[in-house]
């Protein structure tokens, strides 16, 4: 059964944090294995309450995108480096594969060897050279082993085809020398007394005792075969090392974690057929055929607290959305096939997640309880949101009283955690809890900072707009704005990028509108902003 990553939003909240804590526990519980994901920093208010339970911080999750490791390559096209060029083809045959990677001892990348590279190299090369082991020799020869001097053979190849006399008078015998020799046993002492490096006897043929312990004397190494001079000259070179047949050694490949689009988009260019697969540590993995892009397994996720492809991680249109659990509006993303998708108007995701539990009859441990109850007091503002609900009000007692905790309080403090903005910079203020929106071709966003004292924020306020000024020019939005939501007044002050006044003049105009101007009883994104400000961008 593969991972499915459960995550909120890019800017994790405690709603959109804690919903997949809570969600990822009740999942696994079922038997499913999950994980829950972070897609950027919590923010202090999170993080007081991830503290105060002592829940363990998510890990953070960079993108869905598909990567090499989701697609179906050839794990099986990875062979040593000192096979035998027969015993490579071979297995290429039996799994057939038109490439192979080629490893060490220690798996450890060497080089990439097709099918196209060995019947060139085996048509057009004349392989006189030895490079190999004894295992080679005698497990392609068939052979059998008279004396074993040396674990590797490298040396010449030359086989006894002249006359005894003939060959002992012109051939130059040497301890590089390996001969294919029958049953003359004159050119079989000529050449233990010149020391070769190797005989291999054919036809099986008997060798004298007598030479048998002068080879062992010169130590020469010396096999015997059941093939014929003919057959043997055609089947050693394919003893040699598969390595003595790699031409690139550094061919192009691709680390596991690649992103199949960058994958696709090199290989317009390359118009290979194989590439090999590493690791970080440049393992070999196996090789990769463009046909196997088609085979996939896209990376399962689970969305909670938001449906929009802008708030989600990137390369969501590659992942398999298995479900999704919301509060909030529908928004543009679609699926390939059908899904399970709980949206309920509550106040907070978390609030659909303990209405799970109840459903299953699962208990929640006291850890769940706390993060649930979390999410809660945050998205509704411990209850006072116009979001609230009497399902979220519901769960609040009852996670409140297995979290061990009276939620005013606890939701006080931990509101004011995330309301201080001590080591804060501008950017950080403004995407605290921030969300973009997109309708048709136009894309405004709102960032919401919650306080209990507006005169710190207020004083730099020609800061703020600066830098809203830069945020909407670098990311492309017509319309990027900050409430800062005073918790004791029941309002939002509202700083926006100063090309977009006219259109906050057109969505407040029962207000004056200026930098820091304050909207009574705006204290929801979801109910007292999005819908004020959607409807300039859709007519």
């Amino acid at each position: 059964m593969s991972k499915t990553y459960i995550f909120g939003h890019k800017r994790p909240d405690a709603d959109a944090t804690m919903s997949a804590i809570g969600l990822s526990y009740l999942k696994n519980k079922l038997g499913e294995d999950t994980e829950p994901k972070l897609l950027g920093s919590v923010n202090k208010e999170t993080q007081y309450a991830l503290d105060y339970f002592k829940i363990e911080m998510p890990e953070y999750l960079n993108d869905v995108k598909l990567q090499v490791r989701d697609v179906n390559y050839n794990k099986k096209a990875i062979i040593e480096e000192n096979a035998s060029i027969y015993d490579t083809y071979q297995y290429m045959l039996q799994e057939g594969l038109t490439g192979l990677t080629i490893c060490d001892k220690n798996n450890t990348f060497k080089g990439l060897i097709t099918l196209k590279d060995l019947s060139r190299s085996m048509i057009n090369e004349n392989i006189d050279d030895l490079y190999t082991s004894m295992d080679n020799m005698v497990k392609v020869l068939q052979a059998e082993e008279l004396n074993r001097v040396d674990e590797e053979i490298t040396g010449k190849i030359i086989a006894a085809t002249y006359k005894s006399e003939t060959f002992i008078k012109r051939a130059e015998l040497t301890n590089e020398t390996v001969l294919i020799v029958g049953d003359r046993h004159a050119v079989i002492e000529h050449a233990l007394n010149n020391k070769v490096k190797m005989l291999v006897i054919s036809g099986n043929n008997e060798i004298e005792e007598t030479l048998l312990e002068l080879a062992k004397k010169n130590h020469v190494n010396v096999i015997r075969t059941p093939y014929d001079s003919y057959h043997i000259a055609k089947l050693i070179g394919l003893t040699n090392y598969i390595k003595t047949m790699v031409k690139t050694t550094n061919p192009t490949k691709f680390e596991d974690t690649e992103f199949v689009s960058n994958v696709i988009e090199i290989n317009d260019k390359m118009k290979h057929t194989n590439y090999p697969v590493v690791d970080k540590d440049n393992k070999c993995l196996g090789l990769l055929r463009m046909a196997d892009i088609n085979e996939k397994s896209p990376k399962k996720v689970i969305l909670v607290d938001h449906n929009e492809p802008l708030q989600s991680a990137e390369g969501i249109n590659e992942a398999e959305i298995v479900e999704i659990f919301d509060h909030h509006a529908l928004s543009s993303l679609s699926t390939s096939q059908p899904i399970n998708y709980r949206n309920m108007a509550v106040g907070s995701t978390c609030t659909i997640v303990y209405t799970l539990y109840r459903e299953r009859g699962i208990t929640i441990p006291k850890k769940i309880a706390g993060a649930l109850l979390s999410g809660i007091v945050s998205d509704t503002l411990i209850l006072k949101s116009p979001t609230a609900t009497p399902l979220d009000r519901e769960a609040v007692e009852k996670l409140a009283n297995l979290a061990e905790v009276d939620y005013q309080e606890y939701g006080m403090n931990m509101l004011k955690a995330g309301t201080s903005i001590e080591g804060m910079t501008k950017e950080q203020v403004l995407y605290n809890d921030f969300k973009s929106f997109k309708t048709g071709d136009k894309q405004f966003g709102v960032g919401q900072f919650f306080t209990m004292n507006f005169d710190d924020i207020k004083k730099e306020l020609d800061e703020y707009v600066k830098v809203l000024d830069q945020e909407a020019e670098q990311n492309g939005f017509s319309l990027i704005c900050l409430y800062i939501t005073d918790i004791i007044e029941n309002g939002s002050y509202v700083i926006y990028n100063s090309k977009a006044e006219d259109l906050m003049k057109i969505a407040y105009d029962k207000l004056d509108v200026h930098q820091g101007f304050f909207v009574e009883n705006c204290v929801s994104r979801k109910k007292n902003v999005v819908p004020v400000i959607m409807p300039l961008f859709e007519n």
